[in-house]
């Protein structure tokens, strides 16, 4: 058995999230202090209290979500002190700061901080209302690709540019996210009607992992600048290229690189599938990625671990065969 770690994203975040870890957990306990201590703020009281709009600002879910994974995986070690390490760790945009955590490049401190930095950055890159992000569904990944270099190179019938559009997120097999100017986005998404695609609006505060995100890629640069990367205990499948990294030189590059790059998150499961992993736990709030990986790798065994009841069911999970 071969097992990989997978955390979640921007979006998976919920108020009132971790409580009944904080209640079971000192291990998890310790991870929400240690937060509210590096920001200088309670966010622990966000995340459990919320309010809702309050959670779900970028510059606070960023660093809530990598509080919440990396407090389900100090209860998980905490429960099991002879835990399988993992063959791999990816996480979704996001989670990346997470999987980085939890193979001992990153300090938590240290993520939290940049991530709030991160969020804050994605936020102001684009004024509001300019940017906008779509699911496109039931379309192969090359369709979409090319719809999306038709529509940035192309003009309206006044002879205006739509803008930038391009792929964002990779996440399966007929899911695709794009992300762009708002013309430009609604553009595509009628193209992609038009070949027996289905177009989902995102409701996002920005438009992510596309262009238009240069400037906070700017920003994240000099964030990282500021810290150490230390060696990783476990290789970082990148969201960038979806190439296992073990070298502590390249992390800086592949995450500033991220920001504005897209998220192959398809190829990252595929590969560490094809490395021979038959077992994925999601750690952190939600259930999307378990979802994503089943759809990608059938045969993978995967779990979501997001509170108490899920890690007593690591038992059964971590003993159940690849059928």
């Amino acid at each position: 058995m071969q097992i990989a770690w997978l955390f979640p994203g921007q979006g998976s975040q919920a108020v009132g999230m971790g409580k009944d870890l904080l209640d079971a957990s000192p291990a998890a306990r310790d991870i929400f202090a240690r937060v509210d201590a590096a920001l200088g703020q309670p966010l622990s009281k966000i995340i459990l209290e919320g309010p809702e709009d309050t959670l779900t600002l970028t510059a606070n879910a960023q660093p809530a979500l990598v509080t919440m994974s990396m407090a389900v995986l100090a209860a998980m070690r905490e429960k099991y002190t002879n835990l399988p390490e993992p063959r791999f760790v990816a996480g979704h945009s996001l989670g990346e700061y997470s999987a980085l955590v939890a193979t001992g490049a990153l300090s938590l401190e240290d993520a939290v901080r940049v991530v709030r930095a991160r969020g804050r950055a994605m936020q102001e890159a684009t004024p509001q209302g300019i940017g906008a992000m779509a699911a496109i569904m039931g379309l192969d990944a090359s369709r979409i690709e090319r719809i999306c270099r038709d529509v940035a190179s192309d003009k309206d019938a006044e002879g205006n540019d739509y803008g930038v559009v391009s792929c964002a997120n990779f996440n399966a097999p007929g899911q695709v996210v794009i992300a762009g100017t708002a013309r430009a986005v609604a553009r595509a998404s009628s193209l992609a009607g038009d070949e027996k695609g289905r177009a989902i609006p995102l409701k996002v505060s920005a438009p992510f992992h596309c262009a238009l995100m240069a400037p906070a890629a700017v920003a994240v640069a000099e964030e990282l600048d500021k810290i150490d990367i230390k060696p990783l205990a476990f290789p970082v499948v990148a969201n960038v290229d979806a190439r296992p990294n073990t070298e502590p030189s390249r992390v800086k590059e592949l995450l500033v690189r991220q920001v504005d790059g897209a998220v192959r998150w398809e190829q990252a499961i595929a590969l560490m599938h094809m490395e021979g992993v038959t077992h994925a736990i999601e750690i952190g709030p939600g259930k999307v990625l378990a979802g994503l990986a089943r759809r990608i790798a059938k045969d993978m065994k995967v779990t979501s671990v997001g509170d108490i009841a899920g890690i007593h069911g690591l038992d059964a999970f971590l003993s159940s065969s690849v059928s």
